[in-house]
């Protein structure tokens, strides 16, 4: 698993504080500003490319640098962004109450401790049926 954000908490952490839809709604944000800097990044990328036209081999050597930059910033960027989109849509899919089907009504009991297998303990709000989302 990718090291986490301070900005994001984990499954456990994000139902306790926030909620379920609330921690879904702010992974997704979080996806689409990396995304927003990916688009950034490429776009600086393709101006650096620009740059290259004349010039001194100083400055040739400071525009490799910008691209060299540019695209590590746009691969991290947009690596970041597919982990956080596929992770809280993978956490989407479990969220939906085997019993009553209710979506996203979701509490980690005060009991509940996540194994080394990454399962977090839920119950719905609704009926208090209990069941474990797995969160790699």
């Amino acid at each position: 698993m990718a090291q986490r954000n301070p900005f994001n908490p984990t499954l456990a952490d994000g139902i306790r504080r926030y909620g379920f839809r609330k921690w879904y709604e702010r992974e997704l944000l979080s996806s689409h500003a990396h995304m927003a800097l990916a688009l950034l990044a490429s776009v600086a990328l393709i101006a650096s490319f620009e740059a290259f036209q004349g010039g001194t081999w100083e400055e040739k050597l400071l525009d490799t640098g910008f691209v060299l930059a540019c695209a590590a910033i746009a691969l991290w960027a947009l690596r970041r962004y597919l982990y956080l989109l596929l992770h809280a849509e993978e956490m989407a899919n479990q969220a939906s109450c085997g019993q009553c089907k209710a979506y996203g009504l979701l509490l980690v009991p005060d009991d509940a401790h996540s194994d080394a297998r990454r399962l977090v303990p839920v119950c719905c709000k609704r009926c208090g049926f209990r069941w474990d989302m797995q969160d790699d």
